[in-house]
């Protein structure tokens, strides 16, 4: 593989690396020797690793807790490092460095940044020399703040308006300048409102539970990019076997379609299969109703014409209405929500 050096972090005024940045110009073949790290085993991490150990991967990866641990090695067969963003393990920096693949799904931390960042240097240090040669970010769309509804691609220069957002875009360019040190190849995803099964609008009516506090918030938004995460897994592995000059995708649906909508559509497919299951108007409906009346916020429509044309992804969900409908679908009692498939 021919290899570039890189100099500074002009990268971040747009979408597509620099000329004198490192790329690699050969796709990966998915092949059994293939070793994937996820930094970051939560919604996205396990549905991943599941993806690609179907396809003879080797899959390992971190949690925080030992209870998870446990969960996921003895159902999901992986091999699990238990993580502390208090507390770098030489053990998990170890591991990384005989993998060929990386995906960090952690999220960054008020008043640490990013956890794995934070060791960036002693991190740095194991991987010399090692396997190593793709890494993957998964970043969010909250890193382009508020367009007043306008269109927004990957060249749009981000001006994040939240503090999550900020923390984000700094992660972004962290992972990156790491990475290119190192001479790895480097994509940063930034992903819409991730939903799927056990994790979608469908799940939150059937168990007529209350909104969170960041649920409320959304509601207040007239546009909401999402995106399915068997979608997202498909990105990623398109990314991994597709050469690319952009170093950022936005992985995102074709329908940024204000929450109310889409839970007024969740609604009505859980009347439809379950008559008389939802017994009077839900805490949820009201919620969305009166953030409707406060006002809604135009914030930003993502487009994902750059990862369909480039990647060649082409999406199993254009919309929240097939996603939402597929998981309904593989429900058989609203007394079992969503469940992931194994």
């Amino acid at each position: 593989m021919e290899l570039c050096k890189i100099s500074g972090s002009t990268a971040f005024q747009s979408g597509r690396l620099p000329k004198h940045s490192v790329i690699r110009m050969t796709g990966t073949e998915f092949r059994p020797q293939n070793r994937m790290f996820i930094a970051g085993m939560g919604f996205v991490g396990q549905r991943l690793g599941r993806e690609l150990k179907n396809q003879g991967w080797d899959v390992s990866g971190t949690c925080t807790s030992i209870n998870k641990k446990k969960k996921l090695e003895e159902e999901r067969s992986f091999q699990i490092y238990l993580f502390d963003a208090n507390e770098p393990d030489v053990i998990i920096l170890d591991a990384i460095k005989n993998h060929t693949h990386m995906v960090v799904s952690i999220p960054p931390v008020p008043g640490i940044g990013d956890p794995m960042l934070h060791y960036e240097q002693i991190l740095r240090t194991e991987l010399v020399g090692g396997k190593l040669q793709w890494l993957g970010y998964l970043s969010s769309t909250s890193v382009y703040g508020d367009t007043g509804g306008a269109w927004v691609d990957e060249d749009y220069i981000p001006n994040p308006t939240s503090e999550s957002g900020r923390l984000r875009l700094a992660a972004e360019e962290g992972w990156f300048n790491f990475s290119q040190s190192l001479g790895i190849s480097t994509q940063v995803f930034r992903l819409g409102g991730i939903y799927g099964p056990c994790r979608s609008a469908v799940d939150t009516i059937v168990k007529q539970g209350a909104l969170s506090e960041s649920q409320r918030m959304r509601g207040h938004k007239r546009f909401t990019s999402r995106v399915s995460v068997d979608d997202i897994c498909q990105a990623i592995m398109a990314s991994i076997c597709t050469p690319s000059s952009r170093w950022v995708y936005n992985i995102v649906d074709d329908d940024p379609a204000p929450r109310e909508e889409v839970f007024e559509y969740a609604r009505d497919l859980v009347e439809k299969k379950w008559p008389g299951w939802i017994k009077q108007p839900s805490e949820q409906k009201e919620s969305l109703v009166i953030a409707n009346k406060r006002g809604l916020r135009g914030e930003k429509r993502a487009s994902n014409a750059h990862m369909k044309n480039e990647l060649g992804v082409r999406l199993l969900h254009p919309s929240y209405r097939s996603g939402l409908q597929s998981i309904i679908e593989q429900m058989d009692s609203p007394f079992e929500p969503g469940k992931l498939n194994s």
